[in-house]
């Protein structure tokens, strides 16, 4: 019986091969230690030091048995962390301890195949945590230095280090249209494969649906951008810009919250402007609503409008996302409203603020109702107050007691939106009037680089409406009675300079805020172009290429055309790109070609000796000049590197060989 072949041993790993193969680790494991625990992300570092020590000292790889060992630790406490090794989370961590555990077996050339597709696995996983540019460009980087270690295993590894990554940035390169091309034209889904990376909610509006003092103070504190808007034509003035959230009526002394249930009755509005259209990009938020410029007139997709104009979605918002709308900046709303709505509007608690109910009862008419007419009057002279008594806009107001009311008015009078808002509406209702408070925002700041409105979290902003016969509801903001900079300017310009705002809304050097916009107007432009490439955002670029009504069927005839021309295209360009002929290897194949006419042919195979000896036994009369080419041939071909002088000198005699053959054969 025969014997069975045995296995040839696995193809060593070629010399010089770990420090890519390190770099090509470290590049893609290491920004989960942003995102891992830290004992984690101690654990994999303490490997790869490890790992680079033996291999600085040439000493020996550790043995199986202690590898094992350190799966079932790295394995165990994974498993102890996240109560499971199945996941997101859990899957990213295993991945990122067996890429550094490999690396401690690192032998044959196919372990490093197996680390370099690990890297390649583990790079996808990065925008499981973060979908930012920085994050895209390290990625790019990783990509280049795993595709050029790859290239470096299997034959490259004699290169320049600059030439590999120049030849791996080509190779991707070549990839690019093709990615470009699926990317626009494969059918989008309505939401992420595998779940939402952890700062999908990193643009928190920070708007609750409840209100207290420093509630809204705490939120002004936070630069960052809470949505954006593209008008379609001049924007609005500053002061006209209230971008409308939560309505807030309950009021329980200390905090406003809304009603139970939203009423969704359409409501009655009446427009008395011309309407302005824009498009909104709002940050992930969690809550409902959709912060539209105060009134909407239409509504986006999958949105409703309730009885108190607020704008809500139809499910809490998980990810970034653009509406269309057109609003109404001048406008009456529901000139007859519902009793109990109206009677909701009146209540306050009892035994709380006693001396500021004192004082607007004072203001009310004999016979205790507010007559038509009367409510402007009673809103002055709220207003009146505030600005008589010397009332300061400041984020730092001094703590409030139980009847924080009372407090405010006749003792503190330093207060933010919030303060002035809650103080406004209790006044009104405790004189008659029936009136609420609306948070959202106010204002925003035009990027001249990209022309969006940007409004921050530190635009939020609290005001109050009011309803009165005839009138309906109508907006009233306090603030812009005590700080009229706050509406006109923006919050910068309302507070005192020692208080808290963040470094980028006090931006007073003009080249940092020209950087800031530049790189704002970036960070938009990949919001909308990448993140926010939905399947309405295909649908609209797809119409503009000319498929008025795109389908899954047109789609795929679109992506395979554009796949084949791309093909076609990369086919021409490689055919038009052949290297130079070596002209050592021209001349030789030349006199090779002119001696197989005087006898036998040379073999691909055969070497220049080989075939000179073959040629002098078919025709004795060329075997001295079959000698001296192919000493000519070989100088050039193998021997030491010449001048370029003695170069052109030797091949001249090469080809002076090759036009000694006689032109016919002889007998």
């Amino acid at each position: 019986m025969a014997q069975a072949m045995p296995k040839a041993p696995p193809a060593p790993l070629p010399p010089g091969q770990f420090p890519w193969l390190m770099a090509a680790a470290l590049g893609t494991a290491a920004p989960h230690a942003l995102a891992q625990p830290a004992w984690l992300s101690l654990y994999i570092a303490g490997l790869f030091l490890w790992r680079a020590w033996i291999w600085h000292g040439q000493r020996r790889l550790p043995p199986r048995w202690l590898l094992m060992l350190l799966v079932a630790a790295g394995v165990a406490g994974i498993g102890a962390q996240y109560h499971t090794l199945f996941g997101r989370d859990a899957g990213v961590a295993l991945l990122a301890l067996f890429i550094a555990l490999k690396l401690m077996e690192l032998r044959a050339r196919r372990d490093g195949v197996v680390v370099l597709m690990l890297g390649y696995f583990l790079l996808l996983t990065h925008y499981f945590y973060s979908q930012t540019i920085p994050t895209g460009l390290w990625m790019l980087g990783a990509l280049l230095v795993v595709t050029a270690a790859l290239l470096r295993l299997h034959g490259d590894h004699r290169a320049a280090p600059a030439a590999t990554l120049r030849r791996a940035a080509l190779l991707l390169g070549q990839a690019l249209p093709f990615m470009l091309v699926f990317y626009l034209l494969f059918p989008r889904v309505a939401g992420p494969l595998w779940g939402l990376p952890r700062d999908a909610h990193a643009g928190l509006t920070g708007l609750s649906d409840s209100m207290a003092p420093g509630s809204l103070s705490n939120l002004i504190q936070n630069g960052s951008i809470a949505f954006r808007v593209q008008f379609e034509g001049p924007p609005p003035p500053r002061q006209k810009l209230y971008w409308r959230g939560p309505v807030l009526d309950a009021y329980d002394g200390t905090t406003w919250r809304p009603r139970f249930q939203p009423d969704r009755r359409p409501p009655q509005l009446q427009p008395q402007g011309t309407p302005v259209a824009y498009t909104t990009t709002l940050e992930a938020t969690g809550q409902r609503w959709l912060l539209a410029l105060d009134a909407p007139l239409s509504l986006p997709p999958d949105a409703l409008l309730t009885n108190d104009l607020q704008a809500l979605a139809r499910e809490p918002l998980q990810s970034r996302s653009r509406q269309t709308w057109r609003s109404v900046l001048d406008y009456r709303h529901n000139l007859e409203e519902r009793k109990d709505i109206l009677a909701r509007a009146l209540q306050l608690p009892p035994q709380r603020n006693p001396r500021t109910l004192a004082l607007a009862r004072s203001w009310q008419a004999r016979n205790g109702q507010v007559e038509s007419g009367q409510t402007d009057a009673l809103v002055q002279r709220a207003l009146d107050l505030f600005l008589r008594e010397n009332f300061v806009y400041t984020l730092q107001p001094p703590p409030l007691g139980p009847d924080a009311i009372d407090d405010f008015l006749f003792s503190t009078r330093r207060g933010f939106c919030e303060h002035y808002a809650s103080a406004f509406v209790v006044l009104m209702r405790a004189a008659g009037v029936p009136a609420r408070v609306v948070t959202g925002y106010q204002g925003g700041e035009i990027n001249p680089v990209d022309g969006y409105l940007t409004v921050r979290q530190s635009d939020a902003h609290a005001w109050a409406e009011v309803w009165s016969e005839g009138q309906g509801w109508q907006r009233v903001d306090p603030t812009a009675a005590i700080s009229p900079a706050r509406v006109e300017s923006g919050i910068a310009a309302a507070l005192p300079a020692d208080d808290p705002l963040p470094a980028l809304v006090r931006l007073d050097v003009d080249w940092l805020r020209q950087l800031r916009n530049r790189w704002e107007a970036t960070n938009n432009a990949w919001n909308q172009w990448v993140l926010g490439y939905n399947p309405q955002r295909q649908r609209e670029v797809l119409r503009r290429l000319g498929l008025q009504e795109p389908d899954w069927r047109s789609m795929a005839v679109a992506l395979g055309a554009a796949t084949g021309l791309i093909l076609l295209g990369l086919t021409l360009w490689s055919l038009g790109r052949r290297p130079p002929r070596d002209p050592v290897q021209q001349a030789w194949q030349r006199f090779c070609a002119r001696a197989a006419r005087l006898g036998p042919a040379r073999q691909e195979w055969e070497g220049p000796r080989d075939y000179a000896r073959r040629l002098g036994l078919a025709q004795p009369n060329l075997a001295p000049l079959a000698a001296e080419a192919v000493d000519c041939y070989i100088a050039l071909r193998y021997g030491p590197p010449l001048a370029a002088a003695d170069l052109k000198q030797q091949l001249q005699q090469l080809r002076a060989r090759t036009r000694r053959l006689p032109a016919r054969k002889t007998r």
